[in-house]
């Protein structure tokens, strides 16, 4: 027992020795930092760190530490910009790693909250970065990276607004397309929307029958990964334990706390197959994701965008008609560029200019392979 209440406040205390070390750099960074906007989201990433630290620190009170003897911190102050981005892209990935496999340690509800908790804190990183007009490539390009590394679980909120952003970027692009080519071949109202409408329907299957199966092979390749995993372990048992104990002591343990570790998570079999999958491959049984959930967001999200640039033919007819869908539908893919931002680093106007030129240049060359329709059929 007391064996167990040792290894949980090494886990601990190292836990809080990584926070406080992000915090250091990040406000190292800060100070090396001369653009007042992202000085200021360095100095918040630093405070966030140090609340991650203070959580470690009540932990170890509670099992009766005295916080007086934790380590003293210490970081080159000397490090230049790009050397220092890059440490904290280093030290974040591994982090991420870190935490991660503690879930396989530790069977604490408190701490596995915090674990959780500490997940929302960085997912909010990426959202934080967005609000920066203006980006440095050199530090915006990194920390970008740190963040999308540190989300230890698949985040299913950005998951689906990400799915849900691109479905409707597809069906508006594929619809204003076949509604701007037939426009060039016929001036019929009633066919451009005709044709639009089962365009639509077509994508709208289209994309939900891709993200089934996409989402399913993937899980079907995870599942064969885990299954080949399980074989390992029940025909070698020893040689994976040796593994894992390897693995632990690249984390930092000592060679006798390792096999600690390992011979406690490989006393239940399912979940020795989970931490080496997690260990060896990086797979976690929460990255699977729902093949019809993928399918409905693609379906739905696929068919309001395509739906969008055949309103005005709802209501309109002729020249009118087309004028007006070429606005609605340039207006929208600016809109579905903005809101790309949400999951980019980009500023939404240059994600929304970026879209609404690759709108223009899919309408015109739909139109003009249309009239040489009119001149070839």
């Amino acid at each position: 027992m007391d064996s167990n209440l040792d290894l949980k406040k090494k886990l601990l205390i190292e836990n809080w020795r990584r926070e406080m070390e992000a915090v250091q750099l990040y406000e190292l960074a800060a100070r090396q930092e001369p653009n007042p906007k992202k000085h200021n989201i360095l100095l918040r990433l630093a405070e966030i760190e140090k609340e991650h630290a203070i959580l470690w620190e009540k932990q170890l009170t509670e099992l009766g530490y005295d916080l007086s003897q934790l380590p003293v911190i210490k970081v080159p102050n000397d490090l230049k910009t790009t050397n220092l981005m890059k440490k904290l892209f280093d030290i974040e990935q591994s982090n991420a790693t870190w935490y991660q496999s503690q879930r396989n340690l530790l069977a604490d509800e408190n701490l596995l909250q915090i674990l959780d908790k500490i997940e929302e804190d960085e997912a909010e990183h990426e959202t934080t970065v967005n609000s920066l007009t203006r980006s440095t490539p050199s530090i915006s390009n990194v920390l970008n990276n740190i963040w999308r590394k540190e989300r230890w679980h698949k985040q299913k909120t950005g998951d689906w607004v990400g799915d849900a952003i691109y479905g409707v970027n597809d069906g508006l692009g594929a619809i204003f397309g076949i509604i701007a080519g037939v426009a060039g071949y016929t001036n019929d109202s009633h066919t451009i929307l005709v044709s639009g409408f089962f365009g639509a329907l077509a994508s709208t299957l289209s994309m939900g029958a891709g993200a089934w199966l996409a989402t399913k092979s993937e899980n079907e390749l995870m599942e064969s990964e885990l299954i080949h995993e399980r074989r390992e372990v029940q025909e070698d048992p020893e040689h994976e334990k040796e593994e894992l104990a390897l693995l632990y002591e690249l984390k930092g343990f000592s060679q006798e706390e390792s096999k600690q570790i390992a011979n406690r998570i490989a006393s239940d079999p399912e979940q020795f197959v989970k931490a080496m999958a997690q260990e060896e491959l990086g797979i976690h049984e929460s990255t699977a994701a729902n093949p019809w959930t993928s399918a409905l967001y693609g379906c739905i999200s696929t068919f309001i965008g395509g739906i969008i640039p055949l309103i005005p033919f709802f209501f309109l007819s002729g020249l009118p008609a087309m004028v007006t869908a070429a606005v609605v539908s340039i207006l929208a893919h600016f809109a579905v560029g903005a809101a790309k931002s949400l999951i980019t680093v980009r500023s939404w106007w240059a994600s929304g200019l970026e879209m609404t030129a690759a709108g223009i240049i899919v309408g015109v060359v739909s139109y003009g392979l249309g009239l040489l329709g009119t001149l070839l059929l």
